[in-house]
This record gives structure tokens, C-alpha cells and sequence, in this order.
């Protein structure tokens, strides 16, 4: 199917790594030009660099999305670059570590939590979320036309004990979404959201796992029904398949809806 995304300006956030970098990778192979948004520059770097080797157009922007003006300033470096932008992927959504920070897994008892971690949570997944978004939204409006995907979890539907602060984050994605779809119908700007549950980073395949992983793997799958069948956790090939058809005029006609891409972890 061709998606027609030929020419079309797309901005990645956290397009670094992961599930980032397989969108990034993905709208690019569709003949978009992507602008790939990172908070560490060598990252952003490393995939637009792929993508020019892959024939496509890239320009790779460090920028701290829960800074306005560092976005502003994102957005109008692409738009020198390659004009305004089209699609939107809000996917920047866990916190970047300080260097040197003491580690820690993150899940833990909200009542043991500390209000800086709060913090660090809503700011890139809230702020993070309407800083791009309102800075991208005007020529849209103007144009009449663009597309607005956001990555959310299936915490942020379901709840996840030990991550509330992400929980909430992840909640009021959906519901800021939701919001402006009933607002940017009228000016033909699609905007819906894609919740994920676990997925597997490094895509290994079943088999091939040794076994205390395969044992630890197989009680995930009991959440996830198509992943018992299909032997495996989601992929960033999966999203970026989703992202690709909902920032395509093949999806002219949704809007406000949330697509649960984790393998029937939740279903509504």
C-alpha cells in the first residue's frame, strides 16, 4: 500500500533510539523528510545518518522538549530546512538520566517516591507533548492539513502499580489529545494516539534466549495473547507500521482514537 507520505516533513521526537528510530527509519522509507529529535545530539546524528544511507532526507536537532524555546527552535530549524512540518510523533517519553545520577529502576511505591521524579515524568511527557505540539499547530491550521500521533503506554489507560507518576503522564497524553482532536477537526488535522505495552528493544528472537529469560519471557506473554502466539513481545517495526498509516491520508477519517498496540494487554 503506498501512503503517500512522499515529500512530507515529519518531526520525530526521541528519535534516537527504539521505537524513535524505527518510526524515524519507517516514515523516511516512505519518502518523508524527517527531522529526527534527540536529547543526546549523537543519537539523533547516528539515525539521520542512517537515513541519508538509505537514500532518504534527514535532518538530525538536540533539543530538550520540555523547553519551549529549545522547540521553537527545533521547529523552525526544520522548517528553514525542509518546510513546515506535516506529522507530528510526540514519542519522547522517559526521562533522561544526569550523568553520574545513582540508578535506579524507577518502579517503585508512589508513597516512596520523591516530587523531583514527579517531575522529570510530567514534564517531557506532559510539557513535552504541548510544547511540540503548539509549536508545530499554527501552519497546520494555515494549511489546513497535518497529522499528530502521540506515544503513549497502556499505564496511562490501565494504571500501573509503582509507576503512578508515569501512569499520569502517559493519562494526560490521551486526554490532551482527545481535547484538540475535537478542536483541529474543523481544519482537517488528524490528531490520535498509539498505546503500547511491553516492548522488546533488542529483538531477539524466542529461541534463541537463554533459559532464565525464555522463563521470565513466557510469564510476559500471559498478559499479552498475541505474543504467547506469536512467540514474541512488539517491536519497533510494529509502531512504526501504525505511526506510518495514521500519518498517511489511509487514516483521513480517524481522529481522537487511541490504537492498543500490545498484543491484547488491554482491550477497550
Amino acid at each position: 500500500m503506498d501512503l503517500q507520505l512522499q515529500g512530507k516533513v515529519a518531526l520525530v521526537t526521541g528519535g534516537g533510539r527504539g521505537v524513535g528510530r524505527g518510526i524515524c527509519l519507517r516514515l523516511a522509507e516512505e519518502g518523508a523528510k524527517v527531522v529526527v529529535n534527540d536529547y543526546h545530539e549523537q543519537r539523533a546524528q547516528r539515525v539521520a545518518a542512517e537515513i541519508r544511507e538509505r537514500g532518504g532526507q534527514a535532518l538530525p536537532v538536540r533539543a530538550d522538549i520540555t523547553d519551549l524555546e529549545q522547540v521553537r527552535a527545533m521547529v523552525k530549524a526544520a522548517e528553514e530546512t525542509f518546510g513546515p512540518v506535516d506529522i507530528l510523533v510526540n514519542n519522547a517519553g522517559i526521562p533522561t538520566r544526569d550523568p553520574g545520577a545513582e540508578a535506579k529502576s524507577g518502579w517503585e511505591d508512589f508513597a516512596q517516591t520523591h516530587p523531583e521524579s514527579w517531575k522529570s515524568v510530567l514534564d517531557l511527557n506532559v510539557y513535552g507533548t504541548l510544547n511540540c505540539t503548539h509549536s508545530v499547530l499554527q501552519p497546520m491550521i494555515e494549511r489546513r492539513q497535518g497529522k499528530i500521533i502521540s506515544i503513549m503506554s497502556e499505564a496511562g489507560r490501565l494504571g500501573e502499580a509503582k509507576l503512578a507518576a508515569y501512569s499520569a503522564g502517559k493519562a494526560a497524553i490521551l486526554g490532551f489529545s482527545k481535547a484538540i482532536a475535537r478542536e483541529l477537526g474543523k481544519h482537517c488535522i488528524n490528531v490520535n494516539v498509539v498505546a503500547l505495552g511491553a516492548v522488546d528493544a533488542k529483538e531477539i528472537s524466542f529461541e534463541q534466549l537463554d533459559d532464565a529469560t525464555k522463563e521470565r519471557v513466557s510469564k510476559l506473554f500471559k498478559a499479552y495473547p498475541i505474543g504467547r502466539g506469536l512467540q514474541r513481545l512488539s517491536r519497533a517495526s510494529d509502531i512504526a507500521d501504525a505511526v506510518a498509516f495514521l500519518a498517511s491520508d489511509r487514516a483521513q477519517y480517524i481522529t481522537g482514537q487511541v490504537l492498543g498496540l500490545s498484543g491484547g494487554f488491554a482491550m477497550q
